[in-house]
């Protein structure tokens, strides 16, 4: 057998009667949605249920499924501790999906466990499916810093699992939408929150994985999305395969976007691998991004790539550089994106070498190999960087917070001998506010003490 169908489901606690003590009625058509999933769920006669959750334990660069054999949980922590669940781990199917992801070469297992109690992002759903008669063993999966690609890979490696145990599966994958859909809601509003629901509906109504895939990083990032992660391993999970997709409800009234959608396997579809068509759009945008490249650019990736492959720097600079880079000098920073997603940045306030030229080698060496928030860069992921370099102009002393500017200059907040500093316009920065309390943190620098603010103009090379 092999997974027979798949369902995203939200899981506000609220939906849970007990919990909602009445305020369930908001979200009414949600709850109706959910029961009508359950009984769809429970007429597919699983052996199995695959959970993924964005409250299971989740770690940069692992996957974590949980370990043992079972669990409880209750909804204690909203009031309600009266209300619980016990579930039984399918062992043999977690130890083959492991085996499975270690010849993926992707990172997945059982260490790392820090609660063993099932979170909401589980139990909500689970709660569901009781009362639809749905009880049967289950692997519940955590997210992670991955690409989404790699996420993808591990629905695909959890399918060949199932298969090859000839189990009748399920896949749940439990997230909430946005949580930026109204000013009144717990997170305030952002315009990207209801772009974000409005997207990734559609694709759930016309079974359109290549979008959970492929949407804008900074769209999501600002939608304050819960559970795009979980969609992209239901979406492997389903790789090759014909759905029938239907959407059955989307509510935001809370604040937060609800879906509810069921995608029934209806046979085999070699149009279906999203997975490489991803992955291929992502090579041909990267590689006419690289073609493109300012020459800043072009030396970061130099200095950085062989100092990766060889563990030597640069010993003299390319041909052809602009005078503007040989014969000046700067303060520099050089950035890492991979999959959207920060990967490295190191950077000089002040000239440290004797051009700009040999400030990015300096630097781009250092993004890679001494961000202390990253481990190195190693060589299977120089296809997948962008890198961006700014060249700093000196900095100025200022009075007030009101002679900065998010979008045009950087800050450096000072207190004694302790610094922290941000670049101009970083995605989610908005306010002045929000740049120097950043700075401030960077810094080790407390809200109570007295520091000192300097602003600096920078050019951004892409």
């Amino acid at each position: 057998m092999s997974i027979l169908g798949a369902v995203i489901v939200p899981h506000p606690p609220l939906i849970i009667p007990t919990v909602g003590r009445g305020r369930e009625q908001e979200v009414q058509s949600t709850i109706d949605a959910y029961q009508t999933v359950a009984k769809q769920v429970a007429a597919w006669k699983p052996e199995v249920l695959i959970i993924t959750s964005p409250h299971q334990v989740m770690y940069s660069d692992y996957f974590h499924i949980s370990p043992g054999w079972g669990a409880t949980g209750d909804m204690s922590a909203f009031g309600a501790s009266g209300t619980k669940l016990r579930v039984e781990y399918d062992a043999q199917l977690r130890e083959e999906v492991i085996r499975r992801t270690e010849s993926a070469d992707l990172r997945v297992g059982t260490l790392g466990q820090r609660d063993p109690y099932l979170d909401h992002g589980t139990f909500v759903p689970l709660y569901f499916l009781r009362e639809a008669g749905v009880d049967c063993p289950i692997l519940r999966i955590g997210l992670s810093g991955f690409s989404p690609v790699d996420h993808y890979r591990l629905g695909q490696c959890i399918a060949q699992a199932v298969e090859t145990l000839g189990r009748r599966a399920v896949f749940i994958a439990s997230g909430d939408l946005s949580h930026k859909l109204r000013d009144s809601g717990p997170y305030g509003f952002a315009p990207e929150g209801p772009e974000f629901d409005r997207q990734i509906t559609e694709a759930m109504a016309e079974g359109d994985f290549l979008q959970f895939l492929t949407m804008d990083p900074a769209l999501y990032d600002r939608a304050a999305e819960c559970g795009l992660r979980s969609f992209q391993i239901m979406a492997g999970a389903l790789d090759g395969l014909a759905v029938e997709a239907k959407l059955f409800s989307y509510e935001g009234v809370t604040g937060v976007g609800y879906g509810v959608a069921t995608f029934a396997v209806t046979g085999p579809d070699k149009n279906r691998h999203f997975g490489e068509q991803c992955a291929e759009l992502e090579r041909t945008r990267l590689a006419e991004k690289k073609a493109s490249e300012d020459p800043r650019v072009r030396l970061a990736r130099m200095s950085l790539e062989t100092f990766v492959k060889t563990g030597k720097r640069l010993e003299r600079l390319p041909d052809g550089l602009p005078t503007e880079m040989t014969d000046q000098a700067a303060g520099t920073f050089v950035s890492l994106h991979a999959h959207g997603q920060l990967r490295g940045c190191i950077g000089t306030t002040e000239p440290t070498t004797e051009s700009v030229a040999w400030e990015i080698v300096q630097n781009a060496v250092s993004a890679c190999s001494r961000d202390p928030r990253f481990p190195p860069v190693t060589v299977s992921e120089l296809d997948s960087l962008e890198y961006s370099v700014d060249v700093l102009g000196r900095s100025e002393r200022i009075s007030s917070p009101a002679e900065l500017d998010v979008k045009k200059y950087g800050v450096i907040v000072s207190c004694g001998g302790r610094r922290g500093l941000l670049l101009p316009d970083l995605e989610g920065v908005d306010t002045v506010e929000q740049q120097i309390d950043i700075a401030r943190q960077k810094g080790g620098i407390s809200s109570r003490e007295q520091y000192t603010l300097e602003r600096f103009g920078v050019v951004r090379h892409l």
